[in-house]
């Protein structure tokens, strides 16, 4: 291994502890309070102390953040998972040796656990006055020095570990993601919704419109696929008999990247019977005021400079209103493929001469609609030719009974009346076929199995599907996906330790 100066003499420590007999990575440590519990504790036990002459003895645990060596004492400062405390050593108390074994071995970084009294010293500040301390974990990198070296954006999703020990406000980040998707959970449990697990690798993908990753299944020698979305499998559950399901998975979509998609990301998709997309709404709004005042405490956020209120009712706005408001095109006016292209490339939206129809309609609400939804709003009532899974309004059978929530300019999830007429299912399919055909690469391709489903009879349903990487941008007013994401993807390069290694074989028995 190529280590530099600071690693071989934190490596040469290890190696003396072990030469004394002791342990520098013990499998167990004898923690009695986390730092949050100490601190707590002496607010209860801080009136009685004076009258009190044996305190209670207490033991923390958590790595080095911080040392002061005073001479004849040490301050240092722990963190745990609940937040930091300061311990203090005296040779008095601990003796010469043991104070001159903390100097010599702990470094920053190291996890340590500390037994001895609390106390408050004459700046203020709750201290554990320290009886005995032991090593739970020698590191051999020094930690990052706030933020050197980790400037580079790169190198933060790369050693997110050395992210989260530097920056207070990427831990931060998580425990709201955490904490937004414990309450998604209890908001539908409360409500009568059944979490489900349906398969990851799938024999024909399907329920958004995407590119799939590809994988093959040797055992049934077959190519499988990466689901890109949970749809056509949880409403196979609504044909069952289950009446709400709702599933927190991930999902994969052979895409590119950027400040708002990743290939990897996660999904809820829930489904209720008996129900259609104005109950829906109804429903997510409810859920995005839950959410907020669970993990937030408040219903009024800040992203990206905008003051965004998620009080309902939000404003439902069709989409053909909102396309001829910003671009003058009614697409009812405009059925020609070659003429709407014309227009939408006029207009300096991103499309080419073989961009089909309903995508030219997308692009077109992507470029000049989204960016200006920044309160919460509904785009209702989409084209059906863009809307393959959703059924169409009775009261008008070009249009779908759909609807996408907007926040702050990002598309925070899609929803339906779901489609449940085998036949017209059908007839959508073959649709996206053709679309396939004509060039559409992310087109759904024809899966009977569900319209065999179907044929048994669903319910209607309202359905809906929401990216919890983007709430989590929204809660947490982050720009770019990969910040709401621990492990993000990037293109793999060999670890600095390990440069002088041979690069592993990805090939499988089989390839040879």
């Amino acid at each position: 291994m190529e280590l530099n100066e600071q690693q071989r003499q934190r490596l040469e420590k290890a190696e003396a502890l072990r030469e004394q007999g002791i342990d520098p990575y013990p499998p167990h440590s004898h923690r009695t309070h986390t730092a949050e519990e100490a601190l707590a504790r002496f607010t209860e036990i801080e009136p009685t102390l004076e009258a009190e002459h044996d305190p209670e003895t207490i033991t923390v645990a958590g790595r080095v953040t911080a040392v002061r060596d005073m001479g004849k004492s040490v301050f240092a400062h722990i963190r745990d998972g609940s937040g930091a405390i300061q311990v203090y050593l005296r040779r008095n108390v601990v003796g010469d040796d043991a104070l001159a074994h903390f100097k010599r071995f702990i470094d920053l970084g190291d996890f340590i656990e500390a037994e001895g009294n609390l106390f408050r010293t004459r700046t203020g500040e709750v201290t554990v006055e320290v009886k005995a301390f032991r090593l739970l974990a020698k590191a051999i990198n020094p930690p990052p020095e706030k933020w050197h070296g980790l400037q580079d954006v790169e190198t933060r999703y790369r050693q997110r570990y050395a992210d989260l020990m530097a920056n207070e406000e990427t831990r931060r980040i998580f425990v709201i993601r955490a904490n937004a998707i414990r309450a998604i959970r209890r908001f539908l449990d409360e409500r009568g919704f059944l979490e489900v697990e349906t398969p990851v690798l799938q024999p024909l993908y399907g329920g958004a419109a995407a590119r799939p990753f590809t994988t093959y299944y040797n055992a049934l020698d077959q190519t499988f696929y990466l689901r890109i979305a949970d749809e056509l499998y949880l409403k196979r559950l609504l044909v069952g008999g289950y009446e709400r399901v709702y599933e927190i998975a991930k999902d994969f979509r052979n895409e590119g990247i950027d400040a708002r998609h990743s290939p990897e990301f996660t999904m809820l998709e829930f489904y209720m019977a008996y129900a259609d997309y104005h109950d829906v709404m109804e429903l997510v709004e409810e859920m995005f005021v839950y959410v907020a005042e669970q993990a937030l405490g408040t219903t009024k956020l800040t992203y990206a400079g905008h003051e965004i209120d998620l009080t309902p009712p939000w404003p439902r706005v069709p989409l053909r209103q909102a396309l001829i408001d910003a671009t003058g095109i009614d697409y009812r006016e405009v059925t020609d493929q070659r003429e709407l292209y014309e227009r939408a490339k006029a207009l300096g939206a991103d499309v080419e001469p073989t961009t089909v129809w309903p995508r030219i309609i997308d692009e077109l609400m992507k470029t000049f609609v989204r960016p200006n939804l920044i309160q919460p709003t509904f785009l209702v009532d989409y084209p059906v030719e863009l809307s393959p899974l959703a059924k169409r309004s009775p009261e008008d059978p070009s249009i779908a009974e759909r609807f996408q929530p907007f926040i702050a300019g990002m598309e925070m999830g899609n929803a339906f009346t779901e489609l449940n007429d085998p036949m017209d299912q059908l007839e959508r399919f073959l649709a996206q076929a053709r679309d396939r055909a004509a060039g559409d690469l992310e087109a759904m391709p024809i899966d009977d199995d569900f319209i065999n489903a179907l044929m048994y009879g669903m319910p209607p349903t309202g359905g809906f599907g929401l990216g919890i990487d983007r709430l989590t941008m929204l809660l947490t007013d982050q720009q770019n996906i990969r910040e709401v994401i621990l492990f993000p993807h990037l293109r793999s390069k060999p670890t600095p330790i390990l440069a002088g290694l041979p690069t592993p074989s990805t090939e499988t028995d089989d390839d040879a």
